[in-house]
């Protein structure tokens, strides 16, 4: 067994999970930011759904069956999706509070022992983030199967992966999409009391709306949401008011609609031009994928209380009132909302209304975020900026290439569609195609991890599977119309991600293949062959065994090293977060004169990778922790594994000071002085810092082999090094300091 998975174990703190309790005032404060981040889309749809589902009117010849089979279908339609599948099913498949896509895709991969990378080692299923409350033997039985079957075949680990780049661009182009449909149509409504005013004008103020959302994200998910709550809670009180008011007022026989015959009289009247206007029914679900999505930035529960006791009975009020509004005016369907909004409150509503909408694209802005950071801290994404903004709430995330980007689409689709039927079209594809990524998701980790009866499983996926379809197969009918501009979003951003998991993949495989041996290190004697000067040089390197190639192309053209030698892999896993005991694993290479060591430190997708002095501090003080237990442990390390203790290895649990002792005549040798002990090691390594820390990278030039085929020399060659010439540096993103860097240049044909 390997040293470093043995040790991995012995960590403590195992059992907690790394999970912070938190007080009923605190999530009860969170259920409050909810409602201004998360539930902003969906509580706008109001807004546009009936408008939307009737484009071209509602006949009076059929006006009860029309009403009430939509209403109907809506009803139905939020029960069914954001109220039982997300609330009580969705939120429950977290990955230790992160949701989202990439979540899930994570989540099955370590239950079932799938790496597309090979990135993954036997020591890292002992972090806490990995360990699962595990159900009795007999449900375990049930999910082997699958286990099996997904450990079995790599092609089906591609089709994963790929399922879950396609539903995180879903998402984008949601993102895309929200901000303009919610701002226009809410500006729109002005035109209700003001009719002569033209359609350019109410371009232009929502394009304004727009820059000025986009341009206070850089404040975070926090303080934005404190700033959003108040107004979407008078929004959902508002719209329940008012549609509470119509009910009692016009006619309160809409009730009937939570009878579902009225959807079997919709379809059997309207037959095709029914099912064609579940595009619009639809809309009323846009948004509910952010209940997910945003987890990171929020809890389980709260997201629960706040939808369950507040959202979802005033939508239900909402749409009930304008039903009712509508069956005493059908010819207002297309200005509905605002229609029906009783005269004394238009202005005050068309205000909070507007308000509401700007807001509403908070939810998707800030999934859009989540999921990002997830795809780029495991290697799916190219390299960018990550802010966290809140310190008490390490999941809220600012990304200032996202934001633009999307500020930039969103003022373009403004500008071009216009008006909220057109973007209407395109909207509902991305919000089907991203909950059926969910359900697929879901269903495999039903049987994976949760052990469910497989009956149920299936009977869940069958049911989601036939909504969402039905859904999807109305929603293309509007392709032409606009449906293509989420799939254009959706083809762009799943190039760029294949091109650079496909990228990295290739690369890491190419310095697996030619890292050097322990012999060749060996084999230069006590002094490495090369002149020690001192001070403490960082290697850093992607394999986590092995010497990368960098060190001998280095030191074979500039025989001269530092003192001290780490080689420092950091390791983005499949895990939410690791807890900062867990944070690093040492061992010695080759003998201990060599003074080098390497440094696995490991970080999770939701982890905030720290700046360069408080990253090498601890860094420092694990490696001094590691050498003070390694002593302790020597004898038994040798018994165990048969060996010297030239391999051996532990864990840094608790940090510790390095001014121990002070450093014994370092003037005498630069590396080995057999017999010192542990002391004098750790006076040397402090001495040794001092004396000053560089860090070494690789600069590599990635090109294709010769005898690749076009299609790799295109992704390779032009797709690749676009990416990794046009997107952040690793020194940035690991916070390397300039005067300390030190880039060695390779050229890697893969």
């Amino acid at each position: 067994m390997d040293s470093l998975e043995r040790d991995a174990g012995k960590v403590t703190g195992m059992e907690n999970h790394g999970r912070k309790i938190l007080t009923r005032a605190v999530i009860l404060r969170l259920a409050f930011q909810t409602i201004g981040v998360v539930y902003g889309d969906i509580g706008t749809s109001p807004l546009y759904v009936f408008s939307s589902t009737f484009p071209g009117g509602i006949s009076r010849d059929h006006l009860k069956t029309n009403v009430l089979g939509v209403l109907s279908l809506i009803i139905y339609t939020l029960t069914l999706s954001p109220l039982i599948k997300y609330v009580f099913v969705v939120l429950r498949a977290n990955d230790n509070g992160e949701g989202g896509a990439f979540a899930l895709y994570s989540l099955i991969c370590r239950n079932a022992n799938v790496d597309l990378m090979g990135k993954r080692h036997p020591e890292d299923k002992n972090l806490s983030a990995y360990k699962l409350d595990l159900p009795n033997q007999r449900k375990i039985r049930r999910g082997i199967w699958i286990k099996n079957f997904l450990e079995g075949h790599k092609a089906v680990h591609v089709v994963l992966l790929m399922i879950t780049f396609f539903g995180t661009c879903m998402v984008i182009g949601d993102g895309t999409l929200t901000p303009s449909i919610s701002v226009l149509s809410a500006v729109q409504g002005i035109q209700v009391q003001v009719p002569n005013l033209s359609q350019s004008v109410i371009v232009v103020v929502s394009i304004v709306i727009l820059i000025c959302l986009f341009s206070v994200q850089r404040f975070g998910t926090d303080k934005v949401g404190f700033m959003f709550a108040p107004v979407l809670t008078i929004w959902f009180a508002m719209i329940a008011m008012i549609g509470l008011y119509n009910l009692i007022h016009h006619d309160h026989g809409v009730l009937a609609a939570f009878n579902p015959k009225y959807i079997f009289d919709y379809f059997k009247t309207n037959k095709r031009e029914g099912f064609i206007s579940l595009g619009g029914v639809v809309l009323c679900i846009t948004g509910t994928e952010a209940m997910f999505a945003d987890l990171g930035h929020f809890t389980v529960p709260s997201i629960q209380i706040a939808f369950t006791t507040y959202v979802y009975p005033s939508l239900l009020l909402a749409y009930i009132g304008q039903a009712a509004y509508l069956m005493e005016h059908p010819e207002d369907v297309g200005r509905a909302f605002y229609k029906s909004v009783p005269k004394p409150l238009y202005w005050p509503m068309f205000v909070v209304a507007v308000l509401a909408a700007i807001i509403a694209s908070q939810a998707m802005i800030s999934a859009v975020f989540q999921i990002i950071k997830q795809a780029e801290a495991l290697g799916c994404f190219p390299r960018i900026k990550v802010v966290h903004t809140s310190k008490n709430f390490v999941g809220q995330v600012y990304i200032p290439e996202m934001n633009w980007f999307l500020m930039c689409a969103c003022v373009l689709i403004t500008a071009a569609f216009r008006d909220t039927t057109t973007i209407g079209n395109a909207y509902g594809i991305c919000v089907v195609m991203d909950m059926a990524v969910t359900t697929t998701f879901t269903t495999i980790i039903m049987v994976l991890i949760w052990k469910t009866q497989l009956f149920l499983a299936l009977l869940y996926l069958l049911v989601y599977w036939s909504v969402e379809f039905t859904y999807f197969s109305a929603v293309v009918y509007k392709f032409k119309d606009g449906g293509w501009l989420p799939l254009l979003f959706a083809v762009l951003f799943l190039t760029v991600m294949v091109i650079w998991f496909s990228g990295n993949s290739k690369r890491y495989k190419y310095e697996l293949d030619n890292k050097i041996s322990m012999d060749w290190i060996t084999g230069l004697g006590s002094n490495l062959g090369v002149s020690r000067v001192r001070g403490v040089g960082l290697v850093y390197t992607e394999l986590a065994q092995g010497i990368p190639s960098i060190f001998s192309h280095y030191i074979t053209n500039l025989p001269a090293m530092h003192s001290v030698i780490m080689f420092v892999t950091i390791k983005n896993l499949p895990v939410s977060n690791v807890l900062s005991e867990e944070r690093f694993l040492f061992r010695r290479v080759g003998s201990k004169e060599f003074r080098m060591y390497r440094c696995i430190a490991r970080y999770g997708y939701k982890d905030c990778h720290r700046g360069d002095t408080q990253f090498e501090e601890d860094l420092f003080k694990s490696l001094a922790e590691f050498i003070s237990i390694e002593d302790d442990g020597k004898q038994m390390e040798a018994r165990d594994l048969g060996e010297a203790d030239t391999d051996s290895c532990s864990v840094a649990i608790y940090p510790v000071s390095l001014q121990l002792s002070p450093p014994q005549a370092p003037e005498e040798s630069a590396i080995a002085i057999p017999g010192r002990g542990v002391v004098e090691e750790l006076g040397f390594l402090e001495e040794s810092r001092k004396a000053g820390v560089v860090y070494l990278l690789g600069d590599n030039d990635v090109r294709a082999r010769e005898d690749s085929s076009f299609i790799n020399k295109f992704v390779v060659d032009y797709g690749y090094a676009f990416l990794r010439k046009n997107f952040r540096e690793s020194t940035l993103i690991l916070n390397i300091p300039h005067t300390r860097l030190l880039k060695v240049g390779m050229v890697y044909f893969i």
